[in-house]
This record gives C-alpha cells, structure tokens and sequence, in this order.
C-alpha cells in the first residue's frame, strides 16, 4: 500500500507543481499589465489586482504542500539535531502529527469561510464569488494532510525522483 500510495502522491505533487507555477505565472504577468495600464495608458483596469490575490492564494495554499514533501520549507533544527536517532524520529513524529492537526483545523474553518462567502460575489471579477476566490485554501490544506499522512507512513520523501527535480539539495 505505502508503495502505490506514494505513487498517487507523486500525481497529485505533480498537478500542485503545475498549478502553483502557472499561477505564480499569471501572477507575475497581470501584475506589470496593470502598472503599464495605469500609467503608461492612464487607464486604471479593475481587474489586475484580484487576479493577483487569487493567483497568490492558489500559489501559497497549492504550493505549500509541494514545499512541505520536498522538505523545502524553513525549519529550525539546532535542538533536534542534538537528539539521539530515535528522538530524532519522536519529534518528527509529533510534528507529523501537529502538521494533520493543523491541517483539519484549516480544513474545517475554511471549508465554512468558503460555504459562507459563497454568495457574495467579487465586484472587480463578475462571475467569481469570494468563496471560490477562498476555495483553494481548504483544498491545499486537504493536499498536506495528504503529504503528511504519506510522511508517516514511508517517511521522507525528498530524495524520490520526481520530488528532486529542480531541487537544489
């Protein structure tokens, strides 16, 4: 099972991947389109900014799970790498074990920011509510938990292949 888990896991790393990076694209290419409008043109467009923030919020909640396998996030490790092996592991136990706390946390209160934003609907983006702008929030929170339950099941993962691609360590 842990096997043909972390082969679905590398799937789903792979979309994230993609997602997080196409909006980080979009991101980076609205943005410029809308200084150059405003004055270049002098023609303020409405909507550059919300589709940054959107883009943002998908780059940060889908992105970070992808961090979090890689092991590419920021951690401070002087007390635990003064530990024995086995501590070592406890405490990597327990972060496992805060980090899906966290997440059902996440899950939970911005599944009911979604549900109650739903309705009201994004003036500068017609067709968008603000609950779909929030939605990848307890999405990417599902996508880490996902990411965490694999790291406690097999361990690290970012010494497989797919997760070391473009990977600088």
């Amino acid at each position: 099972m842990s096997d043909s888990y972390s082969r679905l896991m590398d799937g789903l790393y792979a979309i994230c991947l993609l997602v997080a990076s196409i909006a980080l694209m979009i991101m980076v290419t609205v943005i410029p389109i809308g200084i150059f409008a405003r004055y270049l043109f002098d023609n303020a467009l409405s909507w550059p900014e919300p589709v940054a923030i959107v883009c943002m919020i998908i780059f940060t909640f889908i992105g970070a799970p992808v961090g979090y396998r890689a092991n590419t996030h920021i951690s401070v490790s002087i007390m635990t790498d003064r530990l024995s092996p086995t501590g070592q592991r406890i405490c990597e136990l327990a972060c496992d074990i805060l980090m899906c706390v966290i997440c059902l946390i996440m899950i939970w209160y911005s599944t009911s920011l979604c549900a109650a934003m739903w309705d009201q609907m994004m003036a500068s983006l017609p067709g968008f509510s603000y609950g779909e702008m929030y939605l990848p929030i307890p999405v990417g929170s599902f996508l880490a938990m996902l990411f965490v339950i694999e790291r406690m099941i097999s361990g690290p993962q970012e010494h497989r292949p797919l997760v070391m691609l473009g990977n600088s360590h």
